[in-house]
């Protein structure tokens, strides 16, 4: 793994110059000015501060990025993350998002180390769809306090939404007119000109640099440390057995979630670039960082689509790109310090409210709706809604659950049609021949013959009822269990006691094994297995004896 990582730096860092260097620079500095309102505002959203969102983005931008399985990977705190750690706050403090961030990256380095990359390839697209719109309702819902500058309790996002059934709610209208402003500027703000600066970081200068001229009463950001050592961060004597054994699902959702994102992230931008990710590496990186970040006041970070994409349309050439985007985080930090403290919730909240629109994938979910795929329908809307009301573990088992049925289901069918045998349409002339398949009939057989399936072969017996000879084409079988094999006994050995010639034809090799391995081949005969049909039927075969009474 090293090696291929060793080979992988080499190819990538091949002709570099000075031109690249600008390039990666350049791409840095653009991709720092997308990612500091959304470090600082998914740091406020996730329970913590934004001082630790801003950490996390400087320490995984250096860390990860030098790391990483593609040198386009860009990572930060991200929402669908946030969205985890509001209840981890919640319910354990800081101490506790520290503690399981240090083991979700002990999880993914492992998961790397072990070449797991590919297990989200078994995760379907819209159970992911799924989560992804779940994820942002819960983002959504949790910076209504923020946006409308009120207040709340509980632990989750639902929890927060019903105090205010005995809190009230009275809206602090500044508030509100602040993050509305930033909401529709961003909505509205022309494209082409955020490919210049970003909507997002212009309307937070906007509205920041208003609040402070007017002297607005609004809640802020607060003090940001000129420091990546800040007083709140992980100590080795926070970390006890006791404590860690009731983190362990929480870091679990939160290693899933890293997989998942980060590796989604690296298969899109690998796409753009046309550079496969290496996803075992990614992993390592991954795992690295989020062991690390603790240890920083950080908290827990991804590959992120949004930076990484405007990395590669920016022009990065390599992961110094990731370092300079690190770097410019850094410098914000020490020189801007005191006017970032200033920034109000309320902007912030708007960023993520639009953030958390746009990170549905509304292209997939019109699909899968528009053309009524009733499974995908349902795989969608489940995860979705135990995202919401559980967390991201269940909804994924909730979801690769229901899809399984589905699949189970679709790949179980299987199709039995029947014909009557017309010698005439072979241009079969031997009236010997013509008149021994007089009465014959070919059972067409196709799907997995296996144990959902025994009744629908069992009732073949009905349908050839009459018949003197069966045909079984079996070329279309994929695959045959113990209980069909057994079911194909029954059926064969009765049809034989009846006097009823029968023959399998056209079975692909792997059911032939199972042919062998269940002693069929040897109780139907060598003798009565074919390539196919027409080749029967080209044979005089001896009528087998009806048994007697």
């Amino acid at each position: 793994m090293l090696r291929t990582f060793a080979d992988s730096l080499k190819q990538e860092f091949r002709g570099y110059n000075a031109a690249a260097l600008t390039k990666d620079l350049m791409a840095g500095l653009t991709v720092a000015a997308v990612a500091l309102p959304l470090a600082l505002a998914f740091g406020v959203s996730s329970g913590a501060d934004a001082a630790a969102g801003l950490i996390t983005a400087i320490v995984a931008g250096l860390v990860m990025s030098m790391l990483s399985g593609g040198y386009y990977q860009i990572s930060g705190p991200t929402g669908a993350m946030a969205a985890i750690l509001m209840s981890l706050v919640a319910s354990y403090g800081m101490d506790g998002v520290f503690i399981a961030t240090l083991l979700a990256g002990i999880i993914l380095l492992l998961a790397g180390i072990l070449h797991l990359g590919r297990l989200t390839t078994f995760i379907p697209a819209p159970v992911i769809t799924g989560f992804t719109s779940g994820i942002a309702v819960i983002i959504a819902l949790g910076q209504i306090d923020n946006f409308f500058g009120t207040h709340s309790e509980g632990s989750t996002a639902l929890a927060k939404l019903f105090s205010y059934g005995r809190l009230g709610f009275s809206p602090n209208l500044t508030a509100v007119g602040l993050g509305l402003f930033v909401i529709l500027f961003m909505v509205f703000f022309p494209k082409k000109w955020n490919a210049v600066v970003p909507a997002s970081l212009l309307s937070i200068i906007l509205t920041t640099a208003f609040s402070i001229f007017m002297g607005l009463d609004v809640p802020a950001v607060g003090a940001i440390p000129k420091t990546l050592f800040p007083e709140n961060r992980l100590v080795f004597g926070a970390l006890q057995l006791k404590t860690i054994g009731t983190l362990i699902t929480p870091a679990l959702s939160i290693a899933i979630l890293g997989m998942i994102e980060s590796l989604l992230c690296g298969a899109s931008a690998g796409r753009m670039t046309k550079v496969r990710l290496n996803s075992n590496q990614e992993l390592i990186a991954q795992g690295v960082g989020n062991i690390l970040l603790p240890f920083f006041g950080g908290i827990p970070a991804t590959a992120a689509i949004a930076r990484t994409s405007v990395a590669v349309k920016s022009g990065a050439r390599t992961r110094l790109t990731g370092v300079f985007h690190a770097v410019g985080l850094l410098i914000s930090m020490f020189l801007l310090a005191p006017v970032m403290s200033k920034i109000p919730l309320a902007s912030l909240a708007g960023v993520l409210m639009v953030t958390a629109w746009r990170m549905n994938e509304w292209a997939s979910i019109g699909y899968i709706f528009s053309h009524k795929f009733k499974g995908a329908m349902l795989e969608f809307t489940a995860t979705m809604l135990a995202t919401i009301i559980f967390d991201l573990t269940i909804a994924i088992l909730v979801g690769v659950l229901i899809g399984l049925v589905f699949l189970v289901s679709r790949l179980s069918f299987i199709e039995i049609n029947y014909e009557d045998v017309d010698m005439n349409r072979m241009h079969v002339t031997d009236p010997v021949l013509c008149q021994r398949y007089s009465n014959a009939k070919v059972v067409y057989i196709t799907g997995p013959m296996i144990f959902a399936n025994t009744q629908a072969v069992s009732d073949i017996a009905l349908k050839v009822k009459g018949a003197d000879t069966v045909l079984f084409s079996m070329r279309g079988v994929s695959n045959i269990d113990i209980s069909c094999a057994q079911t194909l006994r029954e059926l064969v050995e009765g049809l034989r006691s009846q006097g009823v010639d029968v023959a399998l034809c056209g079975l692909p090799t792997h059911a032939m094994k199972m042919m062998d391995r269940t002693d069929l081949h040897e109780i139907i005969g060598d003798e009565n297995f074919y390539w196919s049909v027409e080749r029967v039927l080209l044979t005089n075969r001896p009528r087998p004896q009806k048994a007697s009474a």
